[in-house]
């Protein structure tokens, strides 16, 4: 915490200098790291920067926690048997040859904006979201600390693009099964580097606290009286030894840039509809909400300087009624995943920013006793727009079962690499100092060259 002191006469009730107005350290997952310190790496990343980067590039990582259902998505198997094919029909999409599940009539309109991946390989099994956020198993780089997300490891080595806005958010709320709302781990990078999360303590930390809070003085009279203090301490010499990161953290902690972005009530009805809200919320058990206007909230947070957000979207482990929640789950994804994209590409940001979303494994080929389908390690699935790549296509196929990659097996590795690509970072020359001193790779795939 750092504390301010607030009024410089004594009030009526005797309060007087010792009142103090108290702010959070905005610390972005840093443990005992200040904001002063936060802006000097910032500023000497950007000196250090040999490639001089002016471009915001970002990514949206949609989370769908518990394995969504491969061949009810995007990879429909209609000459299969009955007990593999199951309830959905295809349908044609706005891209000739390519058809998708029939819920998601949105995005088969736009599929000219989408790459469909349908043979992704390589899944550990595991209930959670490590590999979605780090490309890499929980074994790689175990003894070091593990591999650090795509969040993480953008903010190392590119920093922040406002330092009033954390450059690694992690949207999803706590979920019952907790791998589910994991944000991305910092692995060997350590605490500095982990994600702003809104729902927990950072965002406690954003509050401005007053001692005594009947006297709190609305927004304009606490901006005055944060100049007031700055030109006190100016004139009585507090801040002719600090050196400009410090003077900076000043200005960055009056700022609402972060609050505002969070705001979603700023944005027109309109825009908020489009969205939806994606209530009433169902099949979420343990898992999280299937909540739309985090996709809004998050294209606010890039526009606002944010390079990767994450979030958790719906609980898709189908063991019963697989079908009952593609319907629910799939149509509001359909929803509010087109509408960000529409979004992203009406602001001109759509080239800039990639938008993904996938689950840690795919489902069974046959469907179980109780209309389900259960884990299926073996092949996933992915969908992708925006960042400047290819799209209008899809990448590999599966087996006439959906059983497993028939051709161009794609690992997760992979489209980390693509990502990395994405956000301007070299995979393949881009390295990152162990707690050794070794210099490691983001990740040991290479970017799809049928996106880049």
């Amino acid at each position: 915490m750092l504390s301010i002191p607030f009024g410089l006469t004594r009030m009526c009730d005797g309060i007087s200098r010792r009142n103090f107005l108290k702010v959070g350290a905005l610390s972005f997952g840093a443990v005992n790291l200040t904001l002063a310190d936060v802006l000097r790496a910032e500023a000497a990343a950007k000196k250090n920067d040999p490639f001089g980067r002016t471009r915001h590039k970002a990514v949206i990582n949609i989370f769908l926690g518990g394995g969504p259902p491969h061949q009810d998505m995007w990879d429909i198997k209609t000459e299969a048997p009955a007990e593999i094919r199951g309830e959905f029909k295809p349908i044609a999409t706005k891209v000739n040859g390519v058809k998708i599940g029939e819920t998601f009539t949105r995005i088969a309109g736009m599929a000219d904006k989408f790459a469909f991946i349908r043979s992704i390989i390589g899944a550990g099994g595991g209930h959670d979201g490590y590999q979605c956020t780090t490309g890499s198993t929980k074994s790689t780089l175990a003894a070091l600390g593990g591999r650090p997300s795509l969040g993480s490891s953008a903010m190392k080595v590119q920093g922040s693009v406002d330092p009033s806005v954390p450059p690694f958010v992690g949207l999803a709320a706590p979920t019952q099964h907790a791998p589910w709302s994991d944000a991305g781990q910092t692995g060997f990078l350590g605490s500095a580097y982990g994600p702003f999360k809104p729902t927990g303590p950072d965002m406690a930390n954003m509050v401005l606290n007053v001692a005594n809070k009947d006297h709190m003085p609305d927004r304009k009279k606490l901006l005055a009286g944060f100049d007031d203090m700055k030109r006190s301490a100016d004139h009585q010499g507090a801040l002719t030894g600090a050196d400009a990161a410090t003077e900076k953290a000043f200005d960055v902690l009056t700022s609402s840039k972060l609050v505002e972005a969070l705001d979603i009530s700023k944005e027109s009805q309109k825009t908020r509809d489009r969205y939806g809200d994606g209530k009433p919320y169902q099949f979420q058990y343990d898992g999280a909400p299937t909540v739309n206007e985090q996709l809004l909230v998050a294209r606010r947070l890039v526009e606002a300087g944010a390079r990767v957000v994450t979030l958790s979207y719906g609980r898709w482990d189908s063991h019963g009624k697989n079908f009952d929640l593609v319907r629910d789950h799939g149509a509001k994804l359909d929803q509010c995943l087109t509408a960000l994209v529409e979004d992203l590409d009406i602001r001109g940001m759509l080239d800039d920013t990639t938008v993904i979303a996938w689950g840690e494994f795919g489902r069974t080929p046959t469907i179980n006793k109780g209309a389900g389908r259960d884990h299926w390690p073996q092949v996933s699935c992915a969908i992708l727009a925006g960042g400047g790549m290819k799209t209008g296509l899809t990448i590999g196929s599966t087996d006439k079962n959906g059983g497993n990659a028939k051709d161009r097996p794609v690992g997760f590795n992979d489209v980390f690499a693509t990502l990395y690509h994405n956000l301007g970072l070299n995979p393949e020359t881009t390295t990152i100092n162990d707690p050794t001193g070794r210099p490691q790779h983001l990740t040991d795939g290479k970017a799809l060259p049928e996106l880049v």
